[in-house]
């Protein structure tokens, strides 16, 4: 007798599918924005790269492209958000307004877009980070479950982060 076989997740099958496509790296990143907004929320969305040599960051999408448009690098300094996420490889959760204001020099932008908190999922190949996924809600949306739901969604982005590097 066969076992009962649990259905596929449509929300990760369909960011699967969006990799056939031939828009890359866009159509990806379109279908990781619609699919984690449904799974787990977010206002804001955005995916950067990180070139470790350099210690830049890079924005490669926006769902928001006004207030956060893509292009454009910026250099990062050392600290214990730069630790975890790029170094460690670890998730950073943002509950609060004053945890963001602890972080993030652009912190006022991102409260007048109605976000007090942040999920940053590392996107990691052979134990590095090559990028993050970053959603940003109201206050206190976020929490260690969330992390775990966005695990597979930050790796599919992987082929097209390869992509551009």
């Amino acid at each position: 007798m066969r076992p009962t076989r649990r259905p596929a997740d449509p929300l990760l099958c369909a960011v699967a599918a969006a990799q056939d496509r031939a828009d890359q790296p866009g159509a990806v990143f379109a279908a990781l924005d619609e699919a984690l907004k449904s799974a787990i929320g977010h206002k804001l969305f955005t995916i950067l790269t990180y070139d470790g040599a350099t210690f830049e960051a890079a924005r490669v999408y926006s769902n928001l492209p006004g207030p956060y448009p893509t292009g454009g690098r910026k250099r990062l300094a050392p600290g214990p958000w730069t630790e975890a996420v790029l170094d460690s490889g670890e998730a950073y959760i943002g509950r609060t307004q004053d945890d963001l204001r602890t972080v993030f020099p652009d912190h006022e932008l991102i409260a007048s877009l109605g976000c007090a908190s942040v999920l940053n999922m590392p996107v990691r190949w052979r134990g590095r980070t090559l990028g993050s996924l970053n959603l940003l809600h109201e206050a206190g949306w976020y929490d260690e479950d969330d992390v775990a739901a966005c695990l597979p969604f930050a790796q599919l982005a992987l082929p097209a982060l390869l992509l551009m590097a």
